[in-house]
């Protein structure tokens, strides 16, 4: 009877033993991947922001490489004028952002806000949710898809200065009508932590 209570208590003590060792070891891990996390946010301040291009470009429906191309057609004119005349100018495109880490530590974009600014006057802004990791030394892209109504823009100044901000863009996907601010965020534990201030990307010479 003695020698069963005595190994009653021995297997409660070692499970006991066993519950603090696991909850140790899952704190430990615990703190680690919360001290990476740290890490890998802190790095993304050493990160350079700067614009590669814009891609998949409309203009009230019309693709801006009909027109870089040559190739706008009657279709595309009557798009034009139609959404001149009604003042609805939707424009879709991606804007695609170069996020180069060139440090030995991997950085971390949890969230993303931007601002939109058309000849030099905001148009739009919006937030892209989307987290993404730079590994240490590469440059990611990371995408941004943007719209909004330009009609208010565009009815001041007439359905040419329409059809040439259409026509802005180059085959690489640049128009020096198109300017785009942004400020990352961070994510310390379940807190989404904003950059100070907004950023002006600006297309990087020479090879992304």
């Amino acid at each position: 009877m003695e020698k069963s209570l005595y190994l009653c208590t021995m297997k409660k003590i070692t499970l006991a033993f066993v519950l603090a060792g696991s909850i140790l070891l899952s704190s430990c891990d615990i703190l680690t991947q919360l001290a990476s996390q740290v890490q890998s946010v802190a790095n993304l301040a050493n990160c350079e922001f700067n614009l590669k291009n814009v891609s998949n470009v409309s203009v009230a429906g019309v693709n801006v490489k009909n027109l870089t191309q040559g190739n706008l057609t009657a279709t595309d004119v009557v798009k034009l004028v139609a959404a001149y005349q009604t003042k609805q100018v939707p424009l879709a495109m991606d804007v695609n952002v170069n996020v180069k880490n060139p440090t030995t530590q991997q950085a971390a974009l949890t969230a993303m806000d931007w601002i939109l600014a058309i000849d030099g006057s905001d148009v739009a802004n919006g937030v892209s949710n989307k987290g993404f990791t730079v590994k240490p030394s590469t440059t990611t892209t990371v995408p941004l898809g943007v719209n909004t109504d330009l009609g208010n823009l565009f009815s001041k100044k007439g359905v040419e200065s329409l059809k040439n901000f259409a026509s802005s863009f180059t085959s690489e996907g640049v128009s020096s009508k198109v300017g785009l601010r942004i400020r990352p965020q961070l994510s310390v534990g379940t807190t989404q932590v904003p950059f100070p201030n907004y950023i002006t990307l600006e297309k990087k010479t020479g090879k992304s």
